[in-house]
């Protein structure tokens, strides 16, 4: 099947001043958002290529189960698709994915009543409980783990969501909640110390 191509501008060439043929897998983020809002037939399936399968594991993460998480990504690409224009770069694309992804989730999935908070304020994360629980996030997916995460309240359950399993930096969650460093850490602290809590309750962790 013949690769999708797209228009470059033109380079110097000796025998034809026609501007040169790019493949749209070869285009950076950039580009092919250009290329999106030019027009460019398959362009933005190439976006949601690139993105769905971390896109539906934000959303997988947030809901529990594949049905939901799938309904959930196709809004996020639809958010994204109609709001392509106001993608500045100031940040990833995946970022500004993830951003819409965690709005998304936060806005259609039911609330739970949050866990009373009882651990005392702190500068510093606790690194042995950090530890512990990533391991435990890590090593085990199961039901027990994603239902003591949707206990969490959501600024927490988003932080861990994409600390743990997507693995962003705190400075790129800053980014995607909108929020200070700071309070990122201060969230991945208390939902590192309620989900060990939870877990511990049930029995699922020594």
């Amino acid at each position: 099947m013949a690769a999708t191509l797209v228009w470059a501008l033109p380079v110097p060439a000796l025998r034809s001043s026609k501007p040169a043929l790019v493949e749209l897998d070869q285009l950076d983020e950039s580009q092919l958002v250009a290329a999106c809002l030019a027009g460019r037939e398959g362009a933005f399936d190439l976006i949601v290529e690139r993105h769905r399968r971390s896109v539906y594991q934000v959303c997988y993460r947030f809901v529990g189960n594949h049905e939901d998480a799938s309904d959930l990504s196709q809004d996020v690409f639809l958010r994204a698709y109609r709001g392509l224009r106001n993608f500045r770069g100031g940040s990833s694309l995946a970022t500004w994915l993830y951003r819409i992804g965690v709005n998304v989730c936060l806005n259609r999935v039911a609330v739970k009543k949050p866990i009373t908070e009882d651990i005392e304020a702190r500068q510093h994360v606790d690194t042995v409980r950090e530890s512990q629980v990533e391991r435990v996030l890590r090593e085990e997916r199961g039901v027990r783990v994603r239902a003591a995460i949707a206990q969490l309240p959501p600024k927490q359950r988003a932080t861990l969501v994409l600390r743990i399993y997507q693995e962003l930096s705190h400075e790129e969650i800053a980014q995607v909640l909108g929020s200070s460093v700071g309070a990122v850490k201060a969230n991945f602290f208390h939902a590192l110390g309620n989900l060990k809590r939870i877990l511990e309750a049930e029995g699922d962790l020594a």
